[in-house]
């Protein structure tokens, strides 16, 4: 499972600008970043932020392990402790669809309540 956590800085070295390389430490940070978040201790977890010194509404947006974001990694590793603290980090998405019923639109979306 944790064979492939190189990949979770790969995303991250593409938000900072072309020129910039990341280096090993940084990567072997967010690696353990990665493997603290899915072991569901929050005890591991602060001291693995706080040892590797991680500014958290820079990084948790951007960060991709395996793929997933940090946040959706750490629910489907079973980590609903470290999920729910990076929670307020996670960038969402959000539509807006009027209410209106077409043909091929059966379902009922509610703008305002």
């Amino acid at each position: 499972m944790f064979k492939t956590l190189a990949v979770a800085g790969a995303a991250l070295a593409m938000t900072f600008s072309a020129n910039a390389a990341m280096t090993p430490q940084m990567e072997n940070a967010l690696i353990s970043v990665c493997k603290a978040g899915a072991s569901n201790s929050n005890y591991r977890f602060n001291n693995t932020i706080k040892s590797y010194r991680i500014n958290k509404s820079r990084i948790f947006p951007r960060l991709v392990c395996n793929g997933e974001s940090f946040y959706n990694f750490a629910l489907n590793a079973g980590a609903e402790k470290t999920a729910a603290k990076i929670a307020p980090y996670a960038i969402g998405k959000v539509t807006i669809k009027d209410i209106a019923q077409t043909e091929q639109d059966s379902d009922l979306y509610v703008v305002n309540f």
